[in-house]
This record gives C-alpha cells, structure tokens and sequence, in this order.
C-alpha cells in the first residue's frame, strides 16, 4: 500500500498534491513552516521541522511512509540533505521533483555567483537601486553594502524592520507578468538585480525584464546536493508512485 511523504511549499509541490489527491494516494504535505499563511493544500497536511535527519527518518517509519517526494526549493539544501540522509537510513524510496535551472540567453547579462556572500560582494561601489529577489533569509550580508537602496520583495510582511539602512519592501505573492516587473524596476529605478537559479515559470519574468532593460543581474547558482533520482514534471512522479495523471508538468 503506497503511503507517500511530499516534502513541499512550491508551485511544483502543489501541482503534485493535486494529482495525487485525484488519484486516491494516501500522502501527506508538509511544509517546512518559513511561510505564515501556507496555501491550502487537498491532503492532510504538517507544518513544521522534523529535527533534522534522523527525525525525518523516525517520521517515516511511525508514519508507515512508503515514498518519499523532495518538492522542496531548489535552494532548501539543508531539507534536502536530510530528506537523502533519512530515506537512506529507513530504506524508504526518495524522488525529487526539480525545476531545471535557467539557462543564461542571448542578451542577458548575468553575474553568476556560489552564494549570497559573493552576491553581496559583487555589487558596485557606487549607490545604485537594487532589487534582491532572494527571501526575507538571505539578506544580512548586503549589510555590508549601506549606499545602495534596495527593493526587497517577500511572500510575508517581515517579523521586523529589515537591517538594511535603506530599504523598502514589497510584500506580494506570485507567480509574477511580464509587464508588471517591467513596471516595477522603471518606477523604482532598479540598476542591479540580485536573484537565485531558482527556474521554472512563476518566478521567470523578473529575468525576462531585467533582458529588456539591459539591467545586471547578480545570479547565485544552486547548492550541490549528493546525487538521487530526481524528475521535472508531476506525471514523472505519477508513474514513479504508480499512476498516471493527465496533469501537467
């Protein structure tokens, strides 16, 4: 009897839980806890760590979990290692469904960096407005760059001010258009983009624009993880666990 374990709070992950709710799998959600207001999702659903790999591992086996899908951000490393680690010392099945990253195309001018640190670091001297599209985690470092003025976009309204001197934050919930990220870095005057290799769609324009304004754009590449199977579309994950669906990817 499958049981399955979604490891999730993407767009990806949703699309998945969706497929199998139609399908009649028993799984259960869970969700790392960082967001306040989780989208509501058709199957039983937890919220919250697991105390890290071995909590993980100990989750399984009481939960008679039988597969387990890493749904999880491209850059959620540290629950990706101990989803490896837990589905190694349970000898439970592990699947990771996983964006392709973006490939840099003709126009775009990118900075590719290894992590925020770098990104930080690989800003210009000179004060110039600048839009970090990199989560309400990761911006501490810019701390060391005060001249800049910086557009900070989160799903949440913050716990507390941001520490950076100068900074104004949007607070806004995707998938982002075209034409409204257009609007956005032309009204605040946006020179530099700061962004992750996060890929897939709902999270694309913002490249796509910074291409057409010829705007710079700091990208932190992805965290290396151990190699496991992974797959690109929910119907992949569908015959993994068994079933077809008729859903896309």
């Amino acid at each position: 009897m499958t049981r399955a374990l979604i490891l999730g709070g993407t767009a990806d992950a949703s699309l998945l839980a969706a497929a199998i709710a139609s399908a009649g799998i028993d799984a259960v959600y869970s969700y790392g806890g960082r967001t306040r207001a989780p989208a509501d999702q058709p199957l039983p659903t937890r919220i919250g760590g697991f105390g890290g790999a071995s909590g993980l591992a100990d989750y399984i086996r009481r939960e008679n979990i039988t597969h387990v899908i890493d749904a999880t951000h491209p850059f959620a490393a540290e629950m990706s290692r101990n989803a490896i680690a837990a589905c190694a010392q349970s000898a439970t099945p592990l699947l990771a469904l996983e964006r392709a990253p973006w490939d840099k195309a003709s126009g775009d001018r990118w900075i590719e960096v290894a992590d925020v640190v770098s990104a930080a670091a690989a800003l210009p001297d000179s004060p110039a407005c600048v839009f970090l599209a990199i989560g309400r985690q990761h911006i501490a470092p810019f701390g060391a760059r005060p001249q800049h003025a910086y557009t900070l976009r989160f799903v949440d309204p913050p716990d507390e001010t941001p520490s950076l001197p100068n900074a104004d934050v949007i607070v806004s919930r995707g998938p982002f258009m075209l034409k409204g990220e257009l609007a956005m870095m032309r009204a605040r005057h946006i020179a530099w983009i700061v962004a992750r290799n996060s890929g897939g769609d709902g999270a694309r324009a913002k490249i796509e624009a910074a291409r057409m304004l010829g705007l710079p754009v700091i990208m932190i590449s992805r965290p290396q993880l151990p190699d496991r199977p992974r797959v690109e579309s929910v119907s992949d994950v569908m015959q993994w666990l068994g079933h077809r669906t008729c859903l896309g990817a």
